[in-house]
């Protein structure tokens, strides 16, 4: 985890869900998120934006993002996620890991 949130662990892959509506960036998220798991992915990156432009400073994506990975149907595929390191977009990103997938 410590290594993950330094910049120093790879990715295995990413999605930009910034400049999505919300519906657009939640169904992209959901099947991104399972097909990752199918490929058995560990780490995603999941880019929000920062929503700078937002009346309280947070984009809607970045607000609502962590709440989808705790839900169904991606909360048994997700093990944790943190904010990227800025390296990897920082606050306008995650990094998610996924759970491993039984062969």
């Amino acid at each position: 985890q410590r290594a993950l949130r330094r910049g120093r662990m790879e990715i295995d892959d990413r999605i930009d869900l910034h400049g999505l509506t919300q519906e657009a960036a939640h169904q992209r998220l959901i099947g991104f998120l399972m097909e990752a798991h199918r490929r058995r992915l560990s780490v995603v990156l999941v880019i929000t934006g920062k929503g700078d432009g937002s009346w309280d400073g947070r984009g809607v994506l970045k607000r609502v993002v962590p709440g989808w990975l705790k839900v169904p149907p991606v909360a048994g595929l997700v093990v944790g996620f943190a904010e990227a390191h800025a390296f990897h977009g920082g606050a306008g990103a995650l990094y998610v890991r996924l759970r491993r997938k039984r062969p």
